[in-house]
């Protein structure tokens, strides 16, 4: 794949489909867009490819994966742009679509906030929960601290070796990333508002389990003010029932309180949706826009699952009536990828 974070063009970048996010379910996208023969670029908001599985929880491991019995989100990803290889997709990266505009052609021409201008057949919005961003600590001491003292995510495990780390949050990414970082830091900490958790029972179970045995420290309670003389955290003031200030001595804060999902621009392209989700035909995986798809946890239809290999599934399927738009003259062969001599030699071309 070509990767590019900040390319500006002079012209509209031409191409069969335009994939609007890089996590996953977008690689996929790009790697079956390219089996039947379909042109393809990719455009994400974020600095590197992966999606929310790699800003999250890269080192989470995943076990749904058909044929891997287990692999984090960043091995997950990095086979996926293996995959991709054959067929040279254009990554553009830190790019945020804006708009859309129907021409009179039936193409597309879609414009990002950094100036690429795209010229399209089909959009395929594999943009997971959409502009997403994290609920932020409401402290004003607390900006001037991010990504030195105050997190939002974590990126490496080892940034946090034999520190003292607080993580508050009370979900499955608060719990999971406690447990994990008592592997590295020289204490941790997990401060919740109450002792009932929306986290999955095994890991309430194994957290509980790992305080009993003096491995880390649970704490009900808010964070009420962070000491930080001289722009560096010393200790985090926790509020408990009652009135009661517990201070914590910890040089990181790690703020998991979930995500805020918004659609960003995509809630003004006047496709059809339902809390921050685009429904779907689920024959195809199409809008309610002719020539606008949307796949993967931003798709919305009953009984949809919100998982990877359902991501995959509906991109698979969106592809095939995508194709009708990039070549309405055109009629598609399906050829197994056993029996495909073209993919074979792109594959062996770019084997190591």
């Amino acid at each position: 794949m070509t990767l590019d974070a900040h390319g500006s063009a002079t012209a509209p970048l031409r191409t069969d489909v335009l994939i609007v996010g890089a996590g996953p379910v977008g690689l996929f996208a790009a790697f079956e867009a390219g089996v039947i023969g379909l042109s393809c670029q990719i455009v994400d908001a974020l600095g590197r490819v992966g999606g929310q599985c790699v800003e999250l929880y890269p080192d989470k491991p995943i076990y749904d994966i058909p044929a891997i019995s287990s692999c984090t989100a960043r091995e997950l990803v990095d086979r996926l742009m293996e995959q991709c290889r054959p067929f040279d997709v254009p990554v553009h990266l830190e790019q945020r679509v804006e708009t859309v505009e129907r021409r009179d052609d039936g193409r597309w021409s879609v414009t990002t906030d950094r100036g690429l201008v795209f010229d399209t057949a089909a959009i395929m919005l594999a943009a997971g929960n959409g502009a997403f961003v994290p609920q932020r600590l409401m402290l004003d001491e607390a900006a001037p601290l991010e990504t030195r003292h105050v997190h939002y995510s974590i990126a490496n495990l080892a940034d946090f070796a034999d520190r003292k780390v607080v993580v508050a949050g009370g979900g499955d990414s608060a719990l999971d990333w406690a447990l994990a970082l008592r592997a590295v830091a020289q204490r941790v900490t997990l401060v919740h508002r109450r002792n009932g958790f929306s986290a999955t029972a095994s890991s309430v179970d194994q957290m509980k389990r790992a305080v009993d045995a003096g491995e880390m420290d649970f704490i009900v309670g808010a964070i009420g003010a962070l000491n930080a003389p001289g722009g560096t955290l010393e200790s985090i003031d926790v509020k408990q029932a009652g009135g009661v200030t517990t201070r914590i001595d910890a040089g990181h804060l790690v703020v998991l309180y979930g995500l805020v999902a918004d659609l960003g621009p995509i809630a003004t392209w006047g496709i059809e949706s339902v809390a921050g989700r685009l429904n779907v035909d689920t024959s195809n995986y199409e809008t309610s826009r002719p020539g606008i798809f949307a796949v993967g946890d931003i798709a919305n239809y009953p009984n949809k699952q919100k998982l990877i290999l359902s991501g995959f599934h509906e991109a698979s399927l969106a592809l095939r009536k995508a194709f009708s738009y990039a070549y309405p003259d055109k009629k598609r062969v399906h050829v197994h990828s056993s029996y495909d001599t073209k993919l074979a030699e792109r594959v062996a071309a770019t084997a190591h």
